[in-house]
């Protein structure tokens, strides 16, 4: 297809498409000229990672590229892959390594994962930004006093297992890796406001039941 029906079938204009051709975003097209391109399928496929991450998601541009970098990073296997594009993604604020309430909440965070057999994305230099984002996350709890152990946290823990398999069982209808691993970052991005809406309402329906 040409730059216009791409443009068309995708709802991202012409000019925006040259620029994420120019950033290094979209990969070239088959050259037909030296004016005109031809670009297929994976192309508008990777158009809508490339607005989920950036329109969506609030991605900057130099960080998407890292992050379509290590999706197409065949070198990788699958799983790794999967979680090179996953750690490229922003993840928040730093926790701070000197501070003796981040200490407290890494020993409540390392205690919660060895409780759930979870292994994977953390460890001394390889610490996933994920990982530090629930540090961070349970340290600000604790400055404010807020229910923060392991007890209280196990509950989400184990719902977010169930998410992540439910994640997983969503990038598996795609057939190429290519396509599960690029599935997996849109999704990450996509669905995270799900979730959060999702336990606003679940909220709101228990409290109605409880309370009313």
């Amino acid at each position: 297809m040409r730059l216009a029906e791409l443009s068309e079938r995708s709802g991202v204009p012409s000019a925006t498409i040259k620029y994420y051709l120019r950033e290094g975003l979209l990969p070239p097209g088959n050259r037909l000229s030296a004016t005109r391109a031809d670009y297929g399928e994976g192309h508008l496929r990777r158009l809508g990672l490339v607005r989920a991450l950036i329109q969506v998601g609030r991605v900057p541009v130099t960080t998407a590229r890292e992050v379509l970098a290590a999706v197409d990073d065949d070198s990788l296997d699958h799983h790794m892959r999967l979680g090179a594009a996953a750690w490229a993604i922003p993840h928040g604020a730093e926790p701070d390594p000197a501070d003796p309430v981040t200490e407290a909440a890494r020993g409540t965070a390392d205690e919660l994962l060895e409780r759930l057999g979870w292994t994977f994305g953390r460890g001394a230099g390889a610490d996933s930004p994920a990982y530090r984002m629930l540090v961070e996350a349970i340290s600000a709890m604790r400055r404010l006093g807020y229910p923060c152990d392991v007890a209280e946290l196990l509950p989400y823990a184990r719902s977010a297992g169930e998410v992540a398999s439910a994640d997983l069982d969503l990038t598996e209808r795609y057939e190429r890796e290519e396509e599960q691993v690029e599935a997996a970052v849109a999704l990450t991005v996509l669905y995270e406001p799900v979730l959060l809406s999702l336990r606003r309402l679940a909220q709101a329906e228990e409290s109605y039941r409880r309370y009313t």
